[in-house]
């Protein structure tokens, strides 16, 4: 076969298992691991956005998880009773199509606000800014409900319109030439066909001149300023778009979940999204893809634990929440110690990176 009909046979072997997994999963496990898997695609477009900031353009971001809270508040906002009473009519209960852009428009102007009084500082530094930026977003959001109550504070937003493409909710069962699909799984092929779009999008600024210069700066400020490239703008950029993108998943996240409140956007959020970067291999699409598999996964399957224990020792001896993270940070540290570059890294960054330990 020639390279090019092995590549068309693989991407069709790709889109095959991707089409049938819901209903393979549905089956053989429930639709608890169906929603799962709806969780994993939501986190795929997360991870490409932040991989934009710390993977292309190398800029430690803790606060990233704040743009996803963006986004499902402003669908959130827009498509329940709320503040139904208002809003005139024609903004209540906007098409998806208008609140996906408007969310991810509104997490990019917030990009830029973080991004901006940012652009001089670097690594440590960075990292606690942008973690501040994230737990200021989350407190104004538990803080909003007085004297004027817009977010409803820590009570959260609930009785959110669930998402609707074409005049279909998914929340409800699509009876397509007789065969009924469930809405767990409609709510799956629209996450898998938007993070799809989300990759294209990430792999075409990979490659562009903007990409590069993300690239020149990760590399060496400096030496990339010397060269012509305006650090300033680029790095506005990559803050602008990581965040646009993760506004366009917290608005998906609200319509799937029909609810949102401050505790679903935490710092440790933030550090889950990261840690799937990092683990995945930072700047490299398919990598961060298993990072994202891994870690959405592997708690699941740790839940399993505690029946573990009972066969074991016939009876309960460590929390399962607990043992599961225990063994979580465990599996991360052996990874980090034995292939820093991540599981499945770029070419580039295994090469940038023993080059330094060589060096060093």
């Amino acid at each position: 076969m020639k390279p090019n009909h092995k590549t068309f046979a693989a991407v069709a072997v790709i889109a095959i298992v991707l089409a049938v997994a819901p209903f393979v999963v549905g089956s053989h496990f429930g639709n608890a691991w169906v929603r799962t898997l709806d969780f994993a695609l939501l986190y795929v477009m997360l991870a490409l956005g932040l991989n934009i900031v710390v993977g292309y353009a190398g800029l430690l971001d803790l606060g990233y998880i704040a743009f996803y809270a963006v986004g499902a508040y402003v669908y959130a906002l827009l498509n329940s009773p709320h503040l139904a009473a208002l809003l005139p009519a024609w903004m209540a209960h906007p098409s998806l199509w208008v609140v996906l852009p408007l969310g991810a428009l509104l997490a990019c102007i917030f990009g830029v606000l973080l991004g901006a009084p940012t652009l001089r500082l670097r690594g440590d530094y960075l990292a606690i800014v942008t973690l501040g930026f994230g737990e200021i977003i989350r407190l104004f959001l538990n803080n909003l409900d007085n004297p004027v109550n817009i977010t409803n504070g820590p009570k959260g937003i609930s009785m959110i319109a669930p998402v609707t493409v074409f005049g279909q909710p998914l929340s409800q069962k699509l009876n397509l030439f007789g065969f009924e699909i469930p809405g767990l799984y409609l709510y799956y092929y629209l996450f898998l066909a938007l993070a799809l779009l989300i990759m294209l999008i990430s792999l075409r600024l990979q490659h562009s001149r903007i990409g590069r210069a993300w690239v020149a700066i990760r590399e060496d400020e400096i030496a990339a300023a010397a060269m012509g490239i305006n650090t300033r703008n680029i790095k506005l950029l990559a803050f602008a778009m990581g965040a646009s993108f993760g506004g366009v998943a917290g608005g998906l996240f609200a319509g799937f979940q029909g609810f949102v409140s401050p505790e679903s956007f935490i710092l440790m959020e933030s550090v889950m999204v990261l840690c799937m970067v990092v683990l995945g291999g930072m700047g490299h699409i398919p990598g961060i893809i298993l990072g994202v598999v891994l870690l959405t996964l592997t708690p699941e399957l740790l839940r399993d634990v505690v029946p573990l224990q009972n066969n074991l020792w016939g009876k309960q001896l460590v929390d399962p929440e607990t043992l599961r993270m225990l063994l979580f940070g465990l599996a991360l540290i052996l990874v980090m110690l034995l292939r820093p570059e991540g599981l499945w890294p770029s070419s580039r960054r295994k090469q940038e990176l023993h080059a330094a330990e060589d060096a060093a």
